[in-house]
């Protein structure tokens, strides 16, 4: 009994012998590849048309990556947009008052501060420590010239370079960077360009911390009993 799709077998078997692989014909003519192998077992193609097979076979992996790069790099895309909108309503619905800034440094301090012997704070992100800065002038009235800060590097990094550096970012005087340590551990090793160290602040008055510890204590203890 021949097959349904025996009167397209010639016209398959001229392409398979023209190179084109078997994917391919099986997509143009919409015939089953089950039935293709057996029509095309005993063909032998040339080393050039087997060559040709093999190289539009890698070609065509190479652009399905490239496809599924891009197609994961959208949707990626959408999902940072969703999650950046979602942020604005929630920022949108926030008084940005003294009691709201306070409660945020707490929660900030909660993970970055130093709990006992002084009030301070350390980072490898300039834009959290100009948020504390923020925070300390508008709710405390300290200025960036009234902290102090050290820095803490990698055996490769230059203090003077990097102090003008947190200087910059931070609108911090010069002569208020005091200590700089370095890491010892890292010696013969490479430091990333965009790691600039750990700075950290000293803002002054321990009754700051002693509040901060308080609050985030409390608030964690009332959000707790919900």
């Amino acid at each position: 009994m021949k097959s349904r799709w025996f009167e397209y077998k010639d016209a398959a078997v001229a392409l398979r012998k023209a190179g084109m692989s078997m994917t391919l014909i099986e997509r143009k003519l919409g015939i089953p590849r089950s039935t293709l192998s057996g029509w095309f077992k005993n063909i032998e193609l040339s080393e050039e048309k087997r060559l040709q097979l093999m190289k539009n076979k890698q070609d065509g992996w190479a652009k399905a990556r490239a496809n599924a790069v891009k197609t994961h790099n959208r949707q990626k895309e959408d999902r940072l947009e969703e999650a950046r909108n979602k942020a604005v309503e929630v920022i949108d619905q926030i008084k940005f008052d003294g009691p709201t800034l306070d409660l945020a440094f707490a929660m900030l301090y909660l993970g970055e501060g130093a709990k006992s012997g002084s009030t301070s704070l350390a980072s490898s992100d300039p834009k959290i420590l100009k948020f504390v800065l923020k925070v300390l002038q508008l709710n405390y009235q300290i200025t960036p010239a009234m902290v102090r800060c050290d820095l803490h590097l990698r055996a490769d990094q230059d203090p003077d370079q990097l102090k003008d550096y947190w200087s910059n970012q931070l609108g911090i005087p010069l002569e208020k960077f005091k200590s700089v340590s370095i890491d010892k551990r890292s010696e013969g090793k490479k430091t990333y360009d965009h790691y600039k160290g750990v700075c950290v602040l000293y803002c002054g008055s321990i009754a700051i911390q002693r509040k901060l510890v308080y609050l985030y204590t409390l608030f964690c203890e009332k959000i707790s009993e919900l």
